[in-house]
């Protein structure tokens, strides 16, 4: 059964930075794509960024320039997002998502990040 474990949310003051993890269990193969999505309340879940394995990235317009995901390929396929000048906007529930190459799709459980201005 394949499990998705994120770790690195928590408060962060404006302006900081924090580093998102996400390993992937249960999986003999590596994910096509995997990524980050957020959902703040009252609001649509949207895509962050994400990578595939050929480590070609996709970023939202709102985190472009001050953000960086890679993913690392072994027994335990893992994927990071590593932001920077975090903005109170930027708070909210994120998730990690992976795209099995047999078609299924993963989620995590989500972590929260909340950025105090």
């Amino acid at each position: 059964q394949v499990q998705l474990v994120e770790s690195g949310g928590g408060l962060v003051q404006a302006g900081g930075s924090l580093r998102l993890s996400c390993a992937a269990s249960g999986s003999f193969v590596s994910f096509n794509v995997m990524g980050w999505y957020r959902q703040a309340p009252g609001k649509e879940r949207e895509l962050v960024a994400d990578i595939s394995t050929s480590g070609r990235t996709n970023y939202a317009d709102s985190v472009k320039g001050r953000s960086t995901i890679s993913r690392r390929d072994n027994a335990k396929n893992t994927v990071y997002l590593e932001m920077s000048s975090l903005k109170p906007e930027d708070t909210a529930v994120y998730r990690c998502n992976a795209k099995h190459p047999y078609g299924m799709i993963y989620w995590g459980q989500g972590t929260q990040v909340t950025v105090s201005s």
